[in-house]
């Protein structure tokens, strides 16, 4: 209780700055563009306009077949998030600067998710494709998803204001296998996805005369806005060697982009196979996970995890208190501890509090860790880094610039 409510000589505040707030369809320059490595390029080109990409959405229509007749398959449905998984990369520009880009979005999607989503929100994310049912699709195996643009980029979740006066493309590129995205119980049943459409709704901005005359002032004082954001970066090490212990050099950083967490997760045997989901993660019998940045290693302490024995309360805390860390909210973790272990066993690592010493210079970023039997064969090790990053742009010149 404060003395708030006291001021019983207060006021209501009507807000009328914003006076139109809409969705507007784009699409990209050609419809027919929409096969396998097809680079699907859809532009904003007004550059008079307001847009708020932070709400935005991809619209996806398709349909679900098998690839040798078009027939829709009674074994056959799309993987959790098996939309995304038809992609392998999508990327934002602004005036043909690239500003966020994501590889690999489908996976990258699912294990920012499951950190990131409680229960609650995944219920209306089944929209996007996060849990399709049989109710997905019709009799015909058609569908169709909106997937909000920031379950894909960082760019979109974390700038939550508008761009201004700026031509902006998103340019998607179908992966060159649908494998990755569909789950068949008869392997042996070739199946394909066919896009009918793909767009790109916006919200366009219209602003009351005073909040205009404010903007138009900003644009014409050449003033460079800056759009700081967290951006994700999903690595992959395709074939580990079936040994128990390894260490990944990852990439050296630079001085802004150095990690604020890592997501780390493995998979046997998944990849290009229809009958594995992609949407599901292993746990290899992982025993001590570590993240060096140079020589500071998080976390400080061995975590001892023995899965064979269901002790693995370490790492779930640590994915469980992400999102207090990530978002400053209440932990609702998505996963229970159940089907942590048999879903998504995934390793998050906080390490967003750093020394001085990592502050001033390259940072090299190397994984270590060992497991308690030998890496089965065929298993890929992907590691998702959330770094950050600050783009200025100027919308009277349309310069564009990264730091």
């Amino acid at each position: 209780m404060n003395a708030e409510i006291l001021n019983v000589l207060e006021q209501p505040i009507f807000d009328s700055a914003i006076v139109n707030f809409e969705k507007r369809t784009h699409d990209p320059y050609s419809s027919k563009n929409l096969n396998n490595n097809d680079e699907i390029h859809i532009s904003i080109q007004q550059q008079d306009t307001y847009t708020a990409p932070y709400f935005s959405v991809l619209y996806i229509r398709g349909r679900l077949c098998r690839a040798a007749d078009g027939m829709p398959s009674q074994t056959a449905t799309l993987d959790r998030m098996g939309v995304l998984l038809l992609f392998s990369e999508i990327r934002y520009v602004m005036n043909a600067e690239t500003v966020d880009k994501s590889r690999n979005p489908g996976l990258t999607a699912l294990m920012k998710g499951y950190a990131s989503f409680n229960q609650n929100e995944c219920v209306s994310l089944e929209n996007a494709g996060w849990s399709p049912d049989p109710h997905f699709f019709d009799s015909n195996g058609n569908f169709d998803v909106c997937i909000p643009l920031k379950m894909c980029l960082g760019f979109a979740e974390d700038f939550r204001k508008i761009i201004l006066n700026t031509q902006q493309d998103l340019i998607l590129i179908r992966a060159s296998t649908d494998t990755n995205a569909i789950i068949n119980t008869a392997a042996d049943e070739p199946m394909k996805v066919e896009l009918e459409r793909v767009s790109w709704r916006v919200p366009h901005v219209s602003v009351a005369e005073l909040q205009r005359l404010q903007l138009l002032k900003c644009v014409n004082s050449n003033i460079e806005l800056a759009i700081p954001f967290r951006s994700w970066e999903l690595h992959e090490l395709p074939l580990l060697p079936e040994t128990q212990t390894h260490m990944w050099n990852i990439k050296t950083s630079t001085q802004l982009e150095r990690p604020r967490y890592i997501i780390f997760g493995f998979q046997v045997a998944r990849k290009n196979n229809i009958s594995k989901s992609m949407s599901q993660f292993d746990h290899c019998n992982l025993n001590n996970f570590k993240v060096f940045l140079n020589s500071e290693s998080y976390p400080y302490d061995n975590l001892n995890i023995d899965f064979s024995k269901n002790f693995y309360a370490t790492l779930y805390d640590m994915y469980a208190q992400f999102q207090s860390s990530y978002y400053q909210k209440e932990n609702e973790p998505y996963l229970t501890t159940y089907t942590f272990k048999h879903l998504a066993p995934l390793v998050v690592v906080d390490c967003s509090c750093q020394k001085e010493v990592l502050k001033n210079g390259a940072v090299d970023i190397r994984l270590e860790f060992n497991t308690k039997q030998n890496i089965p064969k065929d298993t890929a090790a992907y590691c998702l880094i959330i770094h950050d990053k600050i783009i200025r742009y100027t919308p009277l010149t349309s310069l564009v610039r990264t730091y």
